[in-house]
């Protein structure tokens, strides 16, 4: 029984041999796709390769299809592969590659072509917004397959929008849109979409909208001196905010135009004076102005004289003023600190001294006191 086995195992190992293996294919639109198809035994029966359409497409090496984009890369026995140039979505699909044998043998290479997405375009949003606005950031890109994930960046950190897909034909058209209310603080930030999808590895496409918001003026003062003394040079300068950038900026003193314009001199945001003295004290303004409105800001300069007996620095001043509170804290805690102890330490009386604290001279005193403590030793006490 055992001899009667043996023929039929060769037959069996020939039957596995002889039958066409294939892998699928993947790659990106525009490339090139190497179709395999071989054959571990083979005993002189001619290989095929067909497309999704069962169209021949080479027949061994003989070229059955007349497409300039396929070509013949090895023909044998053993083993059939072609190439596919310029790679479409319409070329994906079930490729079949037959041995004939009789029966005649395939198996199935399925080609996966990944759609490469278009560049993005940011659109919706109309240079400059106002302050206060509502606007519309809308990133798109066409093309994808499968389709392609959008993200949005503000400056540096993420933000989430609302993601749309819809299909056309075999790829995907993706957006992505942000809804935003605008104020100063969007002026000049950076809106950046950025498209990701599988054909484009680890290098993203993407596309940058640098906000422009228009908004009314701030302003505000500084000065250059803490403490400005006479003959000093003194500098004060109009910090203005606002887009557009408001100018000019517009100084005045105590309501009216700069007295002394030879020493008050103006550069464009700054008012210089150069050696102060005591009819500069007053209150100096500044305006700036854009088409959104007005802003103005106020400082009011004294100007000490360092020689005047009377006349403290205020650094000075300061300095004397806390440690004379200090001082002042110091001593009320001296003296609640004394008064604690001393009420505790004078208010214990001992048993003798009970009912000496009343005699008019001393020896009364220690007759009480010995009164008191002999009272004391005749009490009863009765359980």
């Amino acid at each position: 029984r055992f001899f009667l086995f043996f023929p039929i195992l060769p037959e069996v190992v020939w039957l596995s041999g002889q039958f066409p293996l294939t892998q699928n294919v993947t790659v990106t639109e525009g490339g090139t796709a190497n179709m395999t198809c071989r054959v571990e035994y083979n005993d002189q029966t001619s290989l095929q390769w067909s497309n999704p359409a069962q169209q021949t497409l080479f027949f061994g090496d003989k070229k059955a299809l007349r497409d300039n984009r396929i070509e013949l890369v090895r023909a044998s026995w053993a083993e059939l592969t072609i190439s596919i140039s310029d790679i479409s979505l319409s070329d994906e699909g079930q490729y079949t590659c037959s041995l004939f044998t009789m029966p005649v043998k395939t198996t199935k290479a399925f080609l996966t072509v990944l759609g490469v997405p278009e560049r993005p375009e940011i659109t919706g949003f109309t240079k400059p917004a106002m302050e206060g606005d509502e606007i519309t950031l809308i990133c798109t890109t066409s093309g994808s397959k499968p389709a392609a994930h959008i993200r949005w960046f503000r400056n540096d950190k993420e933000v989430t929008g609302t993601k749309e897909v819809n299909a056309t034909g075999k790829s995907f058209t993706v957006k992505s849109t942000l809804q935003l209310q605008v104020d100063q603080s969007d002026d000049g930030v950076a809106y950046t979409c950025s498209v990701e999808h599988v054909s484009l590895s680890s290098n993203p496409y993407q596309v940058t909208e640098v906000l422009e918001v228009h908004y009314a003026p701030h302003v505000e003062i500084s000065h250059s001196a803490i403490i400005p003394q006479e003959g000093q040079y003194f500098k004060l300068e109009c910090v203005s905010k606002g887009n557009p950038l408001p100018e000019p900026v517009l100084w005045s003193k105590d309501g009216g135009e700069l007295p002394d314009v030879e020493r008050m001199i103006v550069e464009g945001r700054e008012l210089t004076i150069t050696s102060l003295n005591k009819t500069d004290n007053g209150t100096y303004r500044c305006e700036a102005s854009n088409y959104l409105g007005t802003s103005g800001a106020e400082y009011v300069l004294f100007v000490y004289d360092p020689n005047a007996p009377g006349q403290q620095d205020p650094d000075h001043a300061l300095i004397g003023g806390v440690v004379a509170v200090v001082v002042f804290i110091t001593l009320c805690l001296i003296i609640a600190l004394g008064r604690y102890l001393a009420r505790h330490k004078g208010t214990y009386l001992t048993h003798e001294a009970k009912g000496s604290e009343d005699a008019p001279d001393a020896d009364t005193a220690i007759i009480n006191a010995e009164g008191n403590h002999a009272a004391e030793e005749k009490k009863e006490y009765f359980i």
